[in-house]
């Protein structure tokens, strides 16, 4: 069976949010091939389904306005996707920060536009894989 894992984004464009132990997650980011992010971070399935959840809660109902969310609420937090609405779907951009320290390094990119119907499958995905 493969890990729960969440991609978004394109061929050039992407980030992707990979489980590799109990609470170990793996994020990487990739934009052109020029600026790259591969870091391990400290989250429970709980977490993850939660980020999930909420998630899902703004692409079922979408208000058509901007949204915020991060993984975890403290500053722990080793990922922060704001959407923007474009079309039927939203843009994202994208604060990854290793470590969850907000001092050190930290990369933000943004990601096209992602139909909402397939964003909604991918975190769908994402939240029935965790939850047993």
């Amino acid at each position: 069976m493969e890990a729960p894992r969440i991609r978004l984004g394109s061929d050039d464009v992407w980030l992707e949010l990979a489980r590799t132990g109990d609470d170990c997650w793996q994020g990487t980011a990739d934009w052109c091939a020029w600026l790259t992010a591969d870091f391990t971070a400290d989250l429970s399935a709980a977490e993850v389904v939660d980020f999930a959840a909420r998630m899902l809660s703004h692409l079922r109902v979408p208000s058509g306005g901007r949204f915020s969310l991060a993984v975890t609420p403290g500053r722990n937090n080793p990922l922060t996707l704001k959407a923007e609405p474009v079309g039927d779907g939203f843009a994202f951009f994208v604060r990854l920060t290793p470590n969850g320290d907000d001092d050190v390094c930290h990369l933000q990119m943004e990601i096209d536009p992602i139909a909402t119907f397939e964003l909604r499958e991918a975190f769908s995905a994402l939240h029935a894989a965790l939850v047993v």
